[in-house]
């Protein structure tokens, strides 16, 4: 048993086969799924399908990259949408020096507003991190973001982020990039991290594990991922699923 805490199965690569994708989870073991609506297209098609499938919840919030577009009006939809009983998280959030689309003084801002959005609201936040790892730390531990937690999403920092941010009541999760063979940092902090506090997620239809690299990821290849952490902490894909499981549950409620 096993819950892809990271996927975007509402993503246009979907659109052919969306439904077999889902099965294909099923099959695998996947029983829980929570997709992530991080803008204004995506978060209506998150929520709708967490509102018909009864095994898929919604993270839902604004990411750093769209974060020059975000409304007052739009914060407030995301607060609205907290109080639906499929929400379990506000993500994903942070932000992201590697695409120049968002200045970083406007990443920031939006990113401080919904931490303190999520402590108002008692949910649990999910963080996008690329290239900004000082400023993501800083930031959280400024807002008092170890009020609510959340998860350092598809993790790739070094075992120092990782336990400040384990400091201030973070779960790490790991996806497809810690399957590759090259991945010896990851694997490294991987193996450091409290057993409960580890995630597994995909991030489809994005960083596909291999042997899948470079194709579309889906959430059934959320197994390799937990076949992988197995592995390297020397336990079964049972022991594993057991472990994230109930990590998530207790992360986002559910």
């Amino acid at each position: 048993m096993l819950i892809d805490t990271h996927t975007h199965l509402d993503s246009h690569k979907f659109d052919a086969d969306r439904e077999e994708v889902i099965e294909r989870a099923l099959a695998e073991g996947v029983h829980k799924l929570i997709n992530v609506g991080f803008n204004r297209e995506t978060i209506p098609t998150t929520m709708a399908l967490a509102e018909k499938y009864p095994f898929i919840y919604a993270a839902v919030g604004w990411h750093p990259v769209d974060s020059i577009d975000m409304k007052p009006e739009d914060l407030e939809w995301i607060a609205s949408l907290c109080d639906h009983p499929k929400v379990v998280a506000i993500g994903e959030i942070g932000l992201d020096y590697h695409w120049d689309t968002s200045p970083k003084d406007v990443q920031q801002l939006a990113f401080r507003q919904q931490i303190a959005l999520a402590k108002e609201k008692r949910k649990p936040i999910v963080i996008h991190n690329r290239d900004a790892h000082e400023d993501v730390v800083r930031i959280l531990r400024e807002e008092g973001a170890s009020n609510v937690g959340g998860v350092m999403h598809c993790f790739s920092g070094s075992w120092e982020t990782a336990k400040q941010c384990l400091d201030m009541n973070f779960y790490i999760s790991f996806g497809g990039p810690l399957t590759f063979q090259n991945a010896r940092v990851p694997k490294e902090v991987m193996a450091k991290v409290p057993l409960d506090r580890l995630l597994i997620e995909t991030d489809a239809p994005y960083l596909a594990p291999h042997p899948h690299r470079g194709k579309r990821n889906e959430s059934a290849f959320v197994r390799l991922v937990a076949s992988t952490m197995a592995e390297i902490l020397n336990k079964s894909l049972v022991e594993i699923g057991e472990i994230t499981t109930e990590n998530a549950k207790r992360c986002f409620g559910i």
